[in-house]
């Protein structure tokens, strides 16, 4: 199906140049002189390989239709990922550079949105938000909760966050997976 190339999102599949793409990101960039112009960061499906191409906002790309299948993180195998079907226990086998940056917000027994072209594997949605312990925050600076300042914490998947002044190690946050922000202290 052909749309603008402005209305590219990160997580779609689009075909160029005869291969499929995975969009990682797409950025609308208006210089001061001449059209705006959309910069796309994107994935080769089958070699891995990144690339970056620049199309005008009224050019028009191929998206292909995904379909989209409910799996649950089962474990780790070497570099791989496996998926279990809750439906008929099937076992799905992913790359863990399908992933991204997400990787590290995998827990066991997650839900997961795949991402499917003509029964391939493309793309893995976790839930938007994750529950993790902080394991460090700096002390809070006397004066630093006048203004709405964040300090630098780290989770207890190694990733770095920043966090209200009020939040020490050992409390539980609730994070967004696609950014690693902060979103709420955890309630439970």
């Amino acid at each position: 199906m052909k749309q603008q190339a402005n209305l590219i999102r990160a997580g779609q599949v689009i075909e160029h140049d005869g291969r499929r793409w995975t969009v990682l990101k797409q950025q609308i960039i208006t210089p001061g002189k001449g059209g705006a112009f959309i910069q796309v960061e994107m994935r080769d499906l089958k070699t891995g390989n990144k690339t970056n191409e620049r199309w005008r906002t009224a050019d028009s790309v191929e998206r292909l239709m995904t379909e989209d299948k409910d799996y649950t993180y089962s474990y780790m195998d070497g570099d791989n990922v496996v998926l279990m079907d809750p439906e008929t226990f099937e076992q799905l086998i992913l790359a863990k550079d399908i992933f991204g940056d997400q990787f590290a917000f995998l827990q066991d027994n997650m839900p997961l949105n795949v991402k499917l072209v003509e029964g391939d594997p493309v793309g893995v949605e976790l839930p938007p938000h994750v529950t993790l312990e902080i394991t460090e925050a700096d002390p809070v600076v006397k004066g630093q909760t006048a203004s709405s300042s964040y300090k630098p914490a780290v989770l207890s998947n190694g990733v770095k966050t920043l966090v209200p002044p009020f939040i020490e190690a050992g409390e539980r946050i609730v994070v967004r997976t696609e950014d690693a922000s902060y979103v709420e202290r955890a309630k439970d």
